[in-house]
């Protein structure tokens, strides 16, 4: 277990230098699909039981219980944006030896053409994919679990087109006394196979931690993720939360350190988490710090949702806020195929 945590120590410190949106490609691998995730404000890493979508942010959630489980998400996104995942686990044979895979895609619709002087050529669209394949292992009759999901990625933009590939490493301590889990994963290493053009660009590595735990005795599991682990400072000062007093001072929005924990911090409750109907709700801090406007109450940074279990099917639904013009719902089937 040392060399593990020594691994992980090692990944975090040689990568620190890795930033947030707009600084790397393949942007769409950091998406939440799931409604079940979405719900809970995104990224929930620890969710070790019977959905296979968990696996697709913490591979080393795989588990036997996944055996057979098929699990199909589609979001209603931003400006006519769609975007979606399936995944699939199965069990080949009784030493819990777990496959799983997946696909996520993103469709970013149609735009129309224009030349230098606004003139119309032609509409264009543009898409992205990503097929991965995981695995995960039990460390020596220990509650660890370590996993790994290889991703082949493939986007076109217009008439520009790249390839690329990345790992995803997980590790998930999983002390069922005390229903308590707690995970640490490092996604997306890789690089661009090839460019868009002649640059190859880096990809949104991300590094994320989490904690959850059901209640003693009370019907409800909580859980704790702090995201971006591998950059420190993603505050930054928002204009809009600037205010001007009579004299026409400008007091300009500080960023200090308790600004920069609380913006990577996501928390989520699940109530009923282990019956056929349960309810999710979520904040994420980092949203809501960016997103709000002063002295307007635009909710962003929350999201709710729910979960319905008939016969072999599970029907999933979040809602996400961002603002008071802009929010997103999310739909999941799961069939269990057994």
């Amino acid at each position: 277990m040392r060399k593990l945590f020594v691994f992980f120590l090692f990944i975090n410190s040689t990568i620190c230098l890795a930033q947030l949106g707009g600084r790397g490609t393949y942007q769409f691998l950091n998406l939440m699909s799931s409604p079940r995730q979405a719900a809970m404000g995104g990224k929930i890493l620890t969710n070790y039981d019977y959905d296979p979508d968990s696996a697709l942010y913490n591979p080393a959630t795989i588990n036997y219980r996944m055996d057979n489980q098929l699990s199909v998400n589609y979001v209603n996104y931003l400006a006519d944006i769609n975007y979606g995942t399936a995944s699939y686990a199965y069990l080949y044979d009784r030493h819990t030896q777990v496959l799983h895979a997946g696909v996520t895609y993103i469709n970013y619709g149609t735009f129309v053409g224009r030349d230098e002087n606004g003139d119309f050529t032609n509409d264009f669209s543009g898409g992205e994919t990503a097929l991965s394949f995981g695995y995960a292992v039990n460390i020596g009759r220990s509650d660890f679990h370590v996993g790994a999901n290889l991703k082949l990625i493939s986007s076109k933009l217009e008439q520009y087109s790249s390839f690329g590939g990345a790992l995803d490493l997980g590790v998930i301590y999983n002390y069922e006394k005390w229903d308590l889990n707690a995970a640490l994963v490092v996604r997306n290493i890789g690089t661009q196979f090839t460019p868009y053009v002649d640059t190859i660009e880096k990809l949104p590595l991300e590094i994320d931690a989490g904690i959850s735990q059901i209640v003693p005795n009370v019907p409800i599991r909580w859980h704790l993720t702090f995201e971006n682990l591998q950059l420190w400072n993603i505050a930054f000062e928002n204009t809009a939360q600037s205010t001007t007093d009579l004299d026409g001072n400008v007091t300009n929005n500080e960023v200090n350190i308790f600004d920069n924990i609380i913006r990577h911090t996501i928390v989520g409750v699940e109530l009923f988490p282990e019956s056929g109907f349960n309810l999710r709700l979520g904040y994420n801090f980092r949203r809501s710090e960016e997103l709000r406007i002063l002295n307007q109450r635009s909710f962003a940074g929350l999201s709710a949702g729910f979960g319905i279990k008939i016969n072999k099917m599970r029907f999933n639904y979040a809602y996400a806020r961002y603002n008071s013009a802009a929010s997103s719902s999310f739909f999941g089937i799961g069939i269990d195929l057994q």
